[in-house]
């Protein structure tokens, strides 16, 4: 959900404190059982599966899997809980690869953790050396041991029976509880090659410690796991039939919506067109819309909000015709996201402004890119190399670097957290020590390999090279910026400093114009703090109208 929030801390620790969800007493609707496989990503990277079975045995609910998670092996997972989903007993066995420190030796861990109604009682086996450990819980609990998700599934029973405003807990083994609310649901859709798999989204309001985070879980119609979603961590655990390139999610739709495949690099990618209702002309202006960072679909959707669909929608009204695509490696599209950089993406966008280009419905002298977010840096990219784009508006975009936006929005998040000002500066310096070995590929060894499997990607590393002052002055289109002015993750002076930097270029550029938007946050949805842990409680699940008032009016004032 945040915009280039990049996690710095182990993948396992990273699930602990998301894992700690929720449980409640049970409902009318019951779990069907079965298996299923999961794939795990990391900001889009699959980076490990999951085979989980869900047995009913006479009284019991059993859940148990196995996997694979990075270097970590699941060699068994099982819980088992009563009818009502008291939890009874766990077991974890699992296997660490040895690093070349370790001589290649892997580690064991055993975890086994007995409960009664309000105590859970652990026996924690690390390399052959047992410790024990005693928590106070809450009755039926669910149980989440870290970097195992099958745990989820008892998760989504829960869920299946709860309502908004719903307070829950649940228990990280040999961890600790965590308290989660339950802040919206609403019906979510997904097209497979097997049909239309109904769900229902959980959006979740996580009070860790020391923080409170956003998350979501999918439950479908058997009350069974179908996605989970941490969007700080860039975390997706989705089962493997909604998965596939030929699943995607229908979020929303327009009337006069059409889907089109497009060709791009040895792959193809997968679009939707938006007319405008009327048409009374042969050829229409275009306009492409670019989302912004993470494993986005066409939709663009955040917290429940289909952003570029309503955008397509609004603007298709005003006599536009507009593209809106699935990001490389994302929804229906090809491609691979393990080597993408910001320049692939901007390879990806100029190849449908080529196609659009040769269409006979589209006027090439008037094709615009509009970018959300670092969608804005890669529409920046690609106006850098073609001139068939002929506009550029820049929503909620940088005016920074890509690294001094990532600090600027980690001394955002340190104001909230409840640490020493010696605590803060060293997160401060780790993140920098990141930062710079990501760039210059130096300084690993003394950075945990967890941290660098999720930091030492051809993407983040494009993301923090790049610098919209570097780019801006190859750039010779007419330029709109667009900024809310309650934006806690691009914050307003951003939209400035862009400005600036577009009215430096040599003579010749097009035409400059800022426009900030009081009352809206990041996503130009109207809030009253514009904070990210807000979200789940906004009212209004649109976008502003006057967000396409201004970028059709711009256009049509700015191109021939």
């Amino acid at each position: 959900m945040t915009f280039f929030r990049h996690c710095t801390a182990a993948l396992a620790l990273a699930t602990a404190a998301a894992a700690a969800l929720l449980g409640q007493a049970g409902g009318q609707v019951e779990p069907i059982p079965g298996d299923a496989m999961f794939t795990i990503f990391i900001r889009g990277t699959d980076v490990g599966q999951e085979q989980v079975a869900l047995v009913r045995s006479g009284s019991q609910w059993i859940i148990s899997s196995t996997g694979r998670l990075g270097d970590f092996t699941l060699n068994r997972f099982e819980v088992k809980y009563a009818a009502d989903w008291q939890p009874i007993e766990m077991h974890v066995e699992g296997t660490q690869a040895g690093k070349p420190g370790d001589k290649g030796t892997p580690k064991k861990l055993q975890i086994s953790t007995s409960f009664a109604i309000t105590s859970a009682i652990n026996e924690i086996t690390q390399n052959g050396v047992t410790n024990s450990k005693t928590d106070q819980i809450s009755a039926r609990t669910v149980v989440l041991p870290t970097n195992v998700f099958a745990g989820y599934e008892a998760l989504a029973a829960r869920l299946a029976n709860a309502d908004v405003g719903t307070e829950l807990s649940t228990y990280v083994a040999a961890g600790g509880e965590v308290r989660v609310s339950v802040k919206r649901i609403s019906e979510e859709a997904v097209t497979t090659p097997a049909g239309i798999v109904k769900m229902q989204k959980y959006e979740l309001l996580v009070h860790g410690t020391g923080s409170t985070f956003t998350m979501s879980v999918s439950v479908d119609g058997r009350a069974r796991l179908a996605r989970l979603d941490m969007p700080t961590n860039g975390l997706s655990v989705v089962r493997n039939d909604l998965a596939g390139v030929a699943a995607r999610t229908l979020t929303a739709r327009n009337p006069t919506d059409s889907d089109v495949t497009i060709p791009a690099n040895g792959f193809s990618i997968a679009g939707t067109i938006t007319m405008p209702p009327v048409l009374g002309r042969l050829r229409h202006p275009a306009v492409v819309l670019v989302a912004n960072a993470g494993p986005l679909d066409r939709d663009g959707t955040v917290a429940g909000i289909p952003i570029l669909s309503q955008l397509a929608g609004a603007l298709a009204q005003q006599g536009f015709l507009v593209v809106r695509y699935d990001k490389r490696a994302v929804g229906q599209s090809g491609g691979r996201s393990e080597t993408v950089t910001q320049r692939d993406y901007a390879d990806d966008l100029i190849a449908i402004v080529k196609w659009l280009d040769k269409r006979d419905d589209v006027d090439p002298r008037r094709i615009a890119v509009v970018g959300h977010s670092e969608g804005g840096m890669i529409a920046m990219l690609a106006g850098a190399r073609e001139k068939k784009i002929g506009s550029l508006a820049l929503l909620a975009t940088s005016g920074t670097s890509g690294a001094d936006l990532i600090l600027e929005q980690q001394q955002r998040e340190l104001v909230h957290l409840k640490l020493s000002e010696a605590e803060k500066a060293q997160r401060v310096a780790l993140q920098k020590q990141i930062q710079t070995a990501v760039v210059s590929g130096t300084g690993w060894e003394s950075l945990s390999e967890d941290v660098r499997k999720q930091a030492d990607t051809p993407w983040f590393r494009s993301l923090l090279l790049f610098d919209p002052a570097a780019v801006m002055p190859k750039l010779k289109q007419p330029i709109l910026v667009i900024q809310g002015d309650l934006d806690t993750v691009v914050e307003p002076q951003n939209a400035e400093k862009l400005g600036e930097l577009a009215r430096a270029r040599k003579k010749g550029a097009g035409p400059v114009e800022v426009v900030h938007v009081p009352g809206l946050n990041h996503i130009f949805v109207p809030a009253v703090t514009g904070t990210v842990q807000e979200y789940p409680e906004l009212k209004q699940k649109a976008i502003s109208p006057e967000v396409a008032e201004t970028i059709a009016a711009w256009l049509k004032k700015s191109q021939p």
